[in-house]
């Protein structure tokens, strides 16, 4: 991943130095941004950051389909909700998508009542949310896949006063592949349940995260919802200047206008809902205090890896970029564990032991990524070594 970021800064330079060309738009204007939303839709997205612009009618209607649906489906326990969170971490998502299919092969693989994912946790997230059933396709795209089904280099002269230092072409054909009408049509199923399936992305102009209810869109009845659903799983894994951003169309006060949408990493590495939402909102809304149990899956070390860095532009930010990812995903999963003792949820977070000593020769590296998943597999099936507390709190 380091490897990566550093190939991608020299590109990143390059195109700021030619950054005169300019692409036309017409971002929302910051007047309007709380009220843009896209058309044909309404309450499938809300900011990652406050927890004031969830619809109270939206969540009571969501207790009631869990009710409704537990009185047809007894695997539902309604005094037992699961969360697995699943984090950003480019080919290290191989990781997590091995720990989930060894988790299966242990049998002990719970039925998550809502899954979250930000960047290449956002790939894994609507496999985990189907359940066991999707393993294939998870062990796919992290042993079968490498960097020629992710990205395509540009010439010197795209990338020179363009918005990215490479074409993700192939990422989208990729996620295309397997989000079909079938997939769809089954989170739009367990969306019925009262499951929620939800991915971060970050508008760029805004400078906020938002959270995309991917379940309400695969529910809805317009016809552009599987390029909707599929442009923001790119987005959500979209490295800025890196990848293109994802442009979409929405509107405000009548008027069309576009967002920019990038990276959900940039703003949250990791996340279950806003600081400001509780438990007890939900617990008075539904009548009960159900026991809650949080997973998450941290793609990558917490630990320091020392390494020695050239005396080079690349190279001095690709690892100073890397310790600032690094640490911001250490701050999220302190943030989470904060919430989960506040509303006494079952902390439980996994991540890359920094004992592992597997190193990428190139990005996404099928031979590393084959390694990291075999590596997630053993521990899922081994019995997962949760840690109830965030790194260095033990």
């Amino acid at each position: 991943m380091r490897q990566f970021l550093s190939y991608a800064l020299g590109f990143a330079g390059l195109l700021w130095l030619g950054g005169c060309a300019t692409e036309i738009r017409d971002p929302v204007p910051e007047s309007l941004v709380a009220v843009a939303g896209v058309p044909g839709y309404s309450h499938i997205r809300f900011w990652g950051d406050n927890a004031s612009n969830l619809d109270p009618a939206i969540l009571h209607s969501q207790a009631t389909q869990v009710v409704r649906a537990a009185k047809s489906d007894k695997s539902i326990n309604l005094y037992d909700r699961k969360f697995l969170a699943i984090s950003g971490g480019g080919s290290n998502g191989a990781f997590g998508a091995g720990l989930l299919v060894g988790w299966t092969a242990a049998g002990t693989r719970p039925h998550f009542d809502a899954v979250t994912g930000v960047s290449t946790g956002s790939l894994i997230a609507p496999f985990a949310f189907l359940g066991p059933a999707y393993d294939r396709q998870l062990r796919e795209v992290y042993t079968e896949v490498s960097g020629k089904d992710i990205y395509k280099t540009k010439g010197l002269f795209s990338i020179i006063g363009g918005d990215s230092a490479v074409d993700d072409t192939p990422l989208r054909h990729l996620v295309a592949r397997y989000v079909d009408d079938d997939l769809l049509a089954h989170i739009a199923r367990e969306h019925a349940k009262g499951r929620r399936l939800l991915v971060g992305t970050t508008n760029l102009d805004a400078e906020r995260p938002v959270v995309w209810d991917m379940g309400a869109i695969a529910s809805s009845r317009e016809p552009n919802r599987r390029q909707l659903f599929c442009d923001i799983l790119v987005a959500s894994a979209s490295i800025p200047a890196v990848f293109p951003p994802t442009r979409l169309t929405v509107t405000a006060d009548g008027q069309r206008y576009d967002e920019m949408h990038v990276d959900g990493g940039t703003t949250n590495q990791v996340f279950l809902f806003p600081s400001n939402f509780t438990a007890r909102d939900v617990n008075q809304m539904i009548g009960r205090s159900p026991k809650r149990t949080l997973y998450v899956i941290r793609n990558g070390k917490v630990s320091p890896e020392w390494s020695a860095v050239k005396p080079r532009i690349t190279a001095i930010a690709a690892k100073s970029l890397a310790s600032l990812i690094k640490t911001q995903g250490i701050g999220d999963l302190y943030r989470m564990y904060a919430n989960a003792r506040r509303d006494s949820i079952d902390f439980n977070a996994i991540w890359v032991p920094g004992s592992v000593e597997l190193k990428e020769k190139e990005p996404f590296d099928p031979v590393y990524m084959k390694s990291l998943f075999n590596l997630g597999y053993r521990m899922g099936q081994g019995g997962i070594p949760w840690s109830k507390v965030p790194p260095n709190e033990e």
